[in-house]
Order: C-alpha cells, then sequence, then structure tokens
C-alpha cells in the first residue's frame, strides 16, 4: 500500500538537497539531484523503522507545519511510500527444518548474540538481496518451497 507523504527539501549553496519528512521524526535524506528524491525518499523511511516496533502514523497536511519555523526557505514534496516494505509487524510462522540444521542456526545466533528469528530474518534477506533475475532463471526448475 502506497501512501503520499510530506517531504520538506532544501538545498543550501553549494550542497546536496536535504529532504526531511515530518511524519517521521528524525528521518532524513540527502540527493544531489531531486530525480533521486523518490528512491531515497523511500529507503530513508525504510531504514528509520528498520528493526523498531513503531506505529506507521497516517500523513499529515501541510498546514499542520505552516508555522514551524523549522520548515522556512525551501519546498514541500509529496513523496509516495510504498508502507509494505516498512510493516514493523512481526508474524508468526511454523516452519519444518532438518533438527542437524536447526543446531547449526541456533549455534551461529547464540554466536551473533541473536535470536533464532533475527539470525533466520537477516539471513533471508542477505539471501534475496543477492537474487537476480539471472539468478531466478537457473533456479527456475525448482519447485517453489512453502
Amino acid at each position: 500500500m502506497t501512501m503520499h507523504y510530506l517531504a520538506y527539501i532544501h538545498k543550501d549553496p553549494d550542497s546536496a538537497w536535504s529532504a526531511t519528512f515530518p511524519d517521521f521524526p528524525g528521518c532524513f535524506t540527502a540527493v544531489d539531484t531531486i530525480d533521486d528524491l523518490p528512491r531515497m525518499a523511500q529507503e530513508a523511511v525504510e531504514v528509520h523503522f528498520e528493526g523498531e516496533d513503531l506505529p506507521i502514523p497516517r500523513p499529515s497536511a501541510p498546514e499542520n507545519w505552516a508555522d514551524d519555523e523549522r520548515f522556512t526557505g525551501g519546498y514541500w514534496v509529496l513523496v509516495d511510500i510504498d508502507l509494505s516494505r516498512i510493516s514493523t509487524k512481526s508474524v508468526r510462522l511454523n516452519i519444518s527444518l532438518p533438527e542437524y540444521l536447526v543446531g547449526r542456526i541456533d549455534a551461529e545466533a547464540n554466536a551473533r548474540h541473536l535470536s533464532r528469528s533475527a539470525f533466520l530474518a537477516l539471513a533471508a534477506e542477505r539471501e534475496m538481496s543477492g537474487y537476480s533475475p539471472a539468478t531466478r532463471a537457473k533456479t527456475s526448475s525448482r519447485a517453489p518451497r512453502r
């Protein structure tokens, strides 16, 4: 689900554009060109919520910030934020793994001071970040797993 959030952008001479998101206190990014703003805004919001159990606020209206002196000399823009990519809600699931693999996972998670769930989530993120269309073509003959 995508929602439009306010970004306040400002540029000082000889600097990149800075963008702050008043609906996400403490969340900001910088871009060299305005064309990069949508991608970097999404990334900034994802990082802002990563590992946090914070409620995702509804977008505010520009008039809510009209008298705020932090936002002078710049511009307001709306950016699309894909909320499905920043959901902080954990989902409980039941999976089956070979016993030896669970033992290896637990040993590695303990060595890194992580829970089993945190370790598996990191491993899944790492695996999927390297999964390109070329890799997909090589593995497409495998049946999907559930």
